[in-house]
């Protein structure tokens, strides 16, 4: 975890916001506050069966629409989030996006996680109206005043097309939603004419350039586990087909960039052995945790065997003869005018 902590934000960011994903409480509001005493708003559906988590095999999990997400929401995977964003700002220059957008008014951010993404959309743009939304409300209440989270199923109809968005922004969601070409539309009927749609993402089927990854335990995890969420329905590479949605869904001007990321240091140049760095200690952190509610409700595997399959692929991850990589997505679109 040393490592961890230091390729994070400052610990009291982090422990602020792990706090709130404990106990939840929408009155407080601190006057001291950079931000004012303006605090986060959650939809009429937050009550405490939305907070009521489901415990297994060591982790906790959203209660909301139990079962549709099947990765833990508990403090140690939201501080793995929190380092999958920083990994990304790094992978991208350090944007927050790369759709041309300049004054935006009205933003939504799908399945918003931790909401760390929405809140430094919301800083970076203090007069745009930005929403987050997502399952399980383990966002901070301490945001900026522009800024809210809703409670909500984006897999579900959507309500937002009285008030449609300039920019609608989502990341990594495989291995979280089953149907993105429906996705992608519902995004495209809730955009103002002339508005873009951005989403980012993974494709998990990782590769290797000098065939060094055939036959590791790290090849034997991302096939048992990624095989495992696409029989359940859910697609575990959506990175390389984005593009290919946007257009079917009626986007124009779609810009596809793609971000080679190495998974651990073996690169020689300093650029790719940081984000290998970053990369390293993500998914070293989600190994465990991304594959055993998939392997163990919709497989046969055993608690136990998760834990080791999750291990050779920590141990292989040091390994610097293995020369994985894993690819990383960002496409926007423009809604026609």
């Amino acid at each position: 975890m040393a490592d961890t902590q230091r390729l994070q934000r400052s610990s009291g960011e982090n422990n602020s916001r792990n706090a709130i994903a404990i106990e939840l409480d929408s009155h407080a509001i601190d006057d001291d506050s950079t931000y004012g005493d303006e605090i986060s708003t959650y939809s009429a559906s937050l009550t405490s069966s939305v907070q009521d988590y489901r415990i297994e095999n060591g982790r906790r999990y959203h209660a909301y629409r139990d079962g549709s997400y099947l990765l833990p929401n508990d403090e140690d995977e939201s501080d793995r989030l929190d380092l999958a964003h920083e990994l990304c700002l790094k992978a991208m220059g350090g944007k927050l996006f790369l759709a041309p957008i300049s004054s935006p008014e009205r933003v939504i951010d799908l399945a918003t996680g931790t909401g760390i993404w929405a809140i430094d959309f919301a800083d970076k743009f203090p007069t745009a109206e930005v929403i987050g939304n997502d399952l399980s409300p383990i966002q901070p209440s301490l945001v900026p005043p522009n800024l809210k989270f809703l409670v909500d199923d984006i897999e579900d109809e959507w309500g937002y097309e009285s008030t449609p968005f300039d920019f609608i922004h989502a990341r990594y969601l495989c291995h979280s939603i089953k149907n993105f070409k429906k996705l992608i539309q519902q995004a495209y009927n809730c955009t103002k004419p002339g508005g873009y749609v951005e989403f980012q993402d993974w494709d998990c089927r990782i590769r290797s350039e000098d065939g060094s990854l055939k036959g590791t335990a790290l090849q034997r995890y991302y096939d048992a586990v990624l095989d495992a969420f696409e029989k359940a329905g859910y697609p575990a590479s959506p990175g390389r087909y984005l593009e290919q949605w946007f257009r079917e869904a009626g986007f124009v001007d779609i810009h596809a960039q793609k971000y080679p990321i190495p998974m651990s240091v073996w690169p020689k140049n300093k650029h790719y052995k940081e984000l290998g760095a970053w990369l390293r200690i993500a998914v070293t952190e989600a190994f465990e945790g991304g594959a055993m509610a998939v392997l163990t409700r919709y497989e046969t595997w055993k608690p136990e065997e998760v834990k080791v399959l999750a291990a050779g692929a920590r141990n292989d991850l040091k390994n610097r003869d293995i020369h994985a990589i894993m690819d990383f997505w960002a496409v926007y679109g423009r809604k026609p005018e």
